[in-house]
Order: C-alpha cells, then sequence, then structure tokens
C-alpha cells in the first residue's frame, strides 16, 4: 500500500521546469503556446501539493509523480481544447427543447452556412452599384411575400424584437397591454421586466381572465405610445374569459392615432391544421388586421435559427431601423444565411415536411415511429442477457418552446429497467457518452422517445446504451 504523505514530504513533489522537461509535455507546444503548457503544470502540481495536504495517499515513488502529473496535464489540455458546445442526441420527445438548442436547421440551411461562412460574403454590400447596402434586403423580400407585410427587420431574438418595438413606438410613453397576457417564460424572462427596460411606461388593463376593448379605450389618452397584444404561447386561460380581437385593437388605434403591436412569440407561416396539428395564428393573419408591427422567433415552429422577426407596415419598420439599438440588436451573417435558407423552405408547400425537420418530427405518423423502435429494440437483443429489460411504449411528446402547450403528440418510447440498479445513474452515463443522449427518468425506468431521435442516430443510441451499461458492469468489479 502507497503510504500517506504528509507536509514534511512535500518536497518530493517535482518542480515546474522537471515536468516541463519531459517529452510528453514538451509536445504539447505543438498544440498550444508556451505559457498555456506552463499554467496546466503548475496548476497540477497545485492539486497535487493540495491532495498531499489533505493526506491523500498520492504514492512516494518522485518518477511515478512526474508521470502523474504528466498524465493530469495531457487530460486537461484535452479537456481545455475540446469544444463546449457540441452535437447530442436528443430523445426526450420535445422537439423544440431550448436547452438544447430548438429547432435543428434543414439541410438548405446548413448548406449556406458553409457556403458563406469560411469567406467574404455580400452581406451588407450593393453589388450593382458597389456601394454600401442594407443586410435585411437578404431576407426582407421573402419575409414581406410569406408575411403579407410592407417591410422586415431582423434582430437576435424575438424578445429584442419586443424590446426594439417598445423602445422605438413607446420610449417615455405608455404602452397598454391587457394583464392576461403579461406572460413569464423561460428562465423567469417576465414581459412586464422588458417592457420597463425598454423606457415605455406599462399600464395594465382588464383582468387575468377578462379583457374588453373598453378597458383599452379608457385607458388611451395623449401619453400612450402604443397598444401591445401579446399571444400567450405557452399556457392557456380557459373557462370564464375573453380577450380583444386584434382587429379591434388595430381599428381602435386607427381611430385614436395608436400604433398597434402583435408579439406572437413563436410565428407560424404555414396553416398546422393542414398537417394534423391545432391551429396557431398565423403571421399573414396578424398582418392582414393591419397591425403595425408583427414580431415573432426564428427557431421556434418556423424551424430556423435563433432569430427575432419583424414583419408590418414599412412607417413603423422604418422608425424601428433607424432606432440606434438596431445595430447593437441586429444579426450577423451566419444568421442571415440560415434563415434566408429556412423561408425559402416555404415556397414549396409539397416538399416543407420532407426538407424542413421541425415540421418532419411533429408530424410523423406514430406508427413509423413504432417500426423505428423495433429496429432498436433488434440492435439491443443482446442486453437482455445482462439483465436489462427493454420495451416499447407509447408515450406522449410535445412541441416544447411555448408553442402548442396544451398538444399532447401520440409518440413512442424505447424504456429500459435494470433491476437492483439505478436507471438514473444510467441515464447520467448516456449523458457522458460522446455524442451524449438524453432521456428522462420516470417510475424508476428510462424513457427514449424516438419522435426526436432521427433514423440515423438509432446507431449512436445503440451504442451508447451497450457502452453505459458496460460502463456500469465494469465500475461494479
Amino acid at each position: 500500500m502507497p503510504a500517506t504523505r504528509t507536509q514534511a514530504d512535500f518536497s518530493v513533489i517535482p518542480s515546474v521546469d522537471r515536468v516541463l522537461s519531459e517529452t510528453g509535455v514538451r509536445a504539447l507546444f505543438e498544440q498550444v503556446d508556451a505559457p498555456v503548457v506552463t499554467g496546466l503544470v503548475r496548476d497540477c502540481i497545485d492539486a497535487l501539493r493540495e491532495a498531499m495536504g489533505r493526506g491523500e495517499a498520492v504514492g512516494s515513488d518522485r518518477e511515478a509523480m512526474v508521470q502523474q502529473v504528466v498524465g493530469n496535464v495531457r487530460r486537461r489540455l484535452d479537456e481545455t481544447l475540446a469544444p463546449s458546445l457540441f452535437r447530442v442526441v436528443n430523445a426526450t420527445g420535445i422537439v423544440l427543447h431550448t436547452n438544447l438548442g430548438r429547432a435543428p436547421l434543414p439541410k438548405a440551411a446548413l448548406e449556406q452556412i458553409s457556403h458563406t461562412a469560411g469567406y467574404y460574403s455580400s452581406l451588407e454590400v450593393d453589388l450593382e452599384s458597389g456601394q454600401r447596402g442594407a443586410r435585411i434586403a437578404l431576407v426582407e423580400e421573402i419575409l414581406c411575400k410569406l408575411t403579407g407585410a410592407e417591410a422586415a427587420c431582423v434582430v437576435n431574438n424575438n424578445a429584442a424584437a419586443v424590446l426594439l418595438v417598445l423602445n422605438t413606438l413607446a420610449l417615455g410613453r405608455e404602452a397598454v397591454v391587457s394583464r392576461g397576457q403579461l406572460i413569464e417564460i423561460g428562465g423567469s424572462f417576465r414581459m412586464p421586466d422588458l417592457m420597463a427596460r425598454s423606457g415605455a411606461m406599462m399600464v395594465e388593463v382588464g383582468t387575468t381572465n377578462r379583457t374588453h376593448l373598453r378597458d383599452f379605450e379608457a385607458a388611451l389618452s395623449d401619453r400612450t405610445g402604443l397598444m401591445l397584444a401579446v399571444h400567450p404561447s405557452n399556457y392557456k386561460v380557459m373557462g370564464f374569459t375573453a380577450e380583444v380581437a386584434l382587429e379591434e385593437l388595430v381599428a381602435l388605434g386607427r381611430r385614436h392615432g395608436v400604433a398597434v403591436a402583435h408579439d406572437l412569440g413563436g410565428g407560424v407561416l404555414v396553416d398546422l391544421r393542414d398537417y394534423g396539428l391545432p391551429c396557431e395564428p398565423l403571421v399573414s393573419d396578424s398582418v392582414a388586421t393591419g397591425a403595425d408591427v408583427v414580431s415573432f422567433s426564428g427557431d421556434k415552429v418556423l424551424g430556423g435559427p435563433q432569430a427575432g422577426l419583424l414583419v408590418g407596415r414599412r412607417e413603423a419598420l422604418d422608425r424601428i431601423r433607424r432606432n440606434p439599438l438596431m445595430r447593437a440588436l441586429r444579426c450577423g451573417k451566419l444568421t442571415y444565411a440560415a434563415l434566408e435558407a429556412t423561408l425559402k423552405l416555404f415556397l414549396n408547400r409539397k416538399a416543407l415536411l420532407r426538407k424542413h425537420p421541425t415540421l418532419r418530427m411533429l408530424t410523423e405518423p406514430a406508427g413509423s415511429l413504432r417500426r423505428r423502435g423495433v429496429r432498436l429494440l433488434r440492435r439491443l437483443a443482446d442486453l437482455a442477457d445482462r439483465g436489462v429489460r427493454l420495451g416499447l411504449e407509447p408515450s406522449v411528446a410535445q412541441t416544447g418552446s411555448g408553442a402548442l402547450p396544451l398538444e399532447e403528440i401520440p409518440s413512442t418510447a424505447l424504456t429500459l429497467s435494470w433491476p437492483g440498479r439505478s436507471v438514473g445513474d444510467l441515464a447520467a452515463r448516456l449523458r457522458r457518452h460522446t455524442p451524449p443522449v438524453l432521456g428522462y427518468v420516470r417510475e424508476d425506468r428510462l424513457f427514449l422517445d424516438l419522435r426526436t431521435v432521427r433514423p440515423d442516430e438509432l446507431a449512436i443510441v445503440a451504442e451508447a446504451l451497450r457502452w453505459s451499461v458496460e460502463k456500469t458492469e465494469a465500475r461494479e468489479k
């Protein structure tokens, strides 16, 4: 047994120079600058000293200690150079999972990013005149074609879009909103807080469950800059309710010369009922009411990159574009590349499900998922010999990210239990696999929902499960 070191043994700890003289450490200078390697060596030596100070057994052989530090330095450098953002397999059944980056981009968007990312691009140049152009020109025409709007604008997310609308149209003035629409979304993000930061003065009207047109009309004054309608995309108020139709709000705004903005949250460009999904308000319907500005997200049901899209009347959009905050909130070339490619998919409705990952996942028949699960079970048949119990069960998937909040989408999940062992530990090992596989645990069973697992990911899931089982068994030996 190695002796437990004490403070008197600190002299056996190798020096920084001794470790740096090792061939294996000098080779690391090809990967990173020498000061980076030196810093890692110091960190590893300090960690060894702290371990000894706690009385941990670290051995007494000086050369073995040098090699231990060398190994730790290599491992830490590998961790430093490894990407922090990487692919995962989503087996949660939540199609637009905010924590997992929401919508996976269509192939066309990936190709457009690849085509422009490594080169100079036509982001903001008028190639006809050679003069500076406007980046919104890259997508404005297609956005207007799809929504019926007069003009458009793009910022980095929908929260930024709403902030910009409020700051442009209601800075130092009152913004009137129904109490029933003062939403809170993920991450404790609240509409009242955003309105306060925008410089607008919020005026609440109506009640939580019932707001009438007369409530808005009574609140209007010469201090009113804007009436704001917010689509409660992540919840539903049911029962004894009333809300003001956007058309009525727009007509009221016209009579009193007050702008109207509609925050849709997740924008929908096609009628989801055509695909067997519940009705969600269309961006084009909001634009058709005459609303001055309609805002929505690019990475929800639209299925593109994170972006906040603003469409509506040209006068309002021109004012928004001139706002100094526009430069702080604008998007870069990669977002524009992905957004343009995604939007153009909606010009061909016949091919949309085939080319649009989000809509394809939301609408894939349960029978197709079941067949996918059967193929996965066949790959994992050998795990039964190790006591692992596998099966297929009906499950319920969700759209996620506040879209279609009450819609339960029939799905199929691979279920796993392992008598005598914790499936929570197994789920944790799956998250440490490369790439990680994320499911959920319920009633001491692991569920891997196949609605969000692509057909070409079945081999990854099978390998990850087998690897996790083997790691568990190895640890128990």
